[in-house]
């Protein structure tokens, strides 16, 4: 295609005002609405000492047991004191997550291309990625199991049927997305069906294909701890399973504290990722 026939680039235009639902305006630490002055970073640590101080002190007021609740302190003590051995299971459990997540995410974004490409596939699809989404994985685990074993393979599998689904209904949203009129404009630049979805369906898409990631590797991370508290001598579902059971429940909830920061991790990682890649939506 010659140059005075090159097909205009949508991607970077800057939107309006609309409050389209993307990965960039869903986060409080955006640009905007988000942290702005060290007044504000300083009144949500004060709020979070208090709260803390607040459980640790009224614990200790009334004298609740440990193995009902333990003191905040306790728990970091726990924390520390137990992660040498708490650590090779937060191993086992990244290995599973990133192995089902990547497995998950590729096959739904191939799946939203193909079904918003070929409405036909999706009326064939549709029916069984329902069935997915509202089935809980944790349900299937015991069969995996059964059929692959106690290890990685059966947690993989989950981990990818909970986020591959997650992925392709946020992705194959974003490609539906997309302006008439620039595809009707690439078309008339003689734009083939192949360059319109790379230039112009996919790069509109991207901040709802995010949402999609982030969301199915949340779920993905879920449904990873659940499948080790069903079957299997390893990962943090394991060491949950493992400290209920002999009441240490400091170490119950350091593990618990572990498996919130990964969820902020991944929340974080994506929310960076669209901040750069995506900031134009907002």
């Amino acid at each position: 295609m010659s140059g005075g026939d090159a097909i205009p680039e949508f991607s970077k235009a800057k939107s309006g005002d609309g409050q389209d639902v993307s990965l960039t305006n869903l986060s409080a630490f955006a640009n905007g609405p988000g942290i702005k002055s060290g007044a504000e970073v300083a009144a949500i640590l004060a709020v979070a000492v208090v709260i803390i101080g607040g459980i640790e002190l009224a614990l200790r007021i009334f004298h609740v047991p440990q193995y009902i609740m333990p003191p905040p302190s306790s728990i970091v003590y726990a924390l520390f004191d137990e992660f040498p051995l708490i650590a090779p299971h937060l191993g086992y459990t990244l290995v599973e997550l990133v192995s089902g997540f990547a497995i998950g995410a590729i096959v739904g974004l191939v799946m939203a291309a193909v079904i918003t490409q070929f409405p036909f596939a999706e009326k064939i699809v549709a029916p069984y990625i329902l069935i997915l989404v509202t089935t809980p994985m944790l349900a299937l685990v015991p069969l995996l199991i059964l059929r692959f074993g106690f290890g990685y393979t059966p947690r993989i599998i989950a981990v990818a049927l909970a986020a591959g689904p997650m992925v392709m209904i946020n992705a194959a949203t974003g490609f539906r997305r997309v302006d008439s009129a620039k595809i009707a404009l690439a078309r008339s630049y003689g734009a083939s069906t192949l360059q319109i979805f790379w230039k112009i369906r996919a790069p509109m898409a991207l901040p709802m294909i995010l949402v999609g990631l982030m969301i199915g590797a949340i779920f993905g991370l879920l449904t990873a701890v659940g499948a080790e508290m069903v079957g299997g001598g390893f990962g943090l579902g394991n060491r949950l399973t493992s400290y209920s059971s002999m009441i240490q429940m400091p170490q119950f909830f350091a593990v618990v504290l572990i498996l919130s920061t990964l969820g902020i991790l991944i929340y974080v990682l994506f929310f960076l990722i669209g901040k750069k890649w995506a900031s134009w939506e907002t």
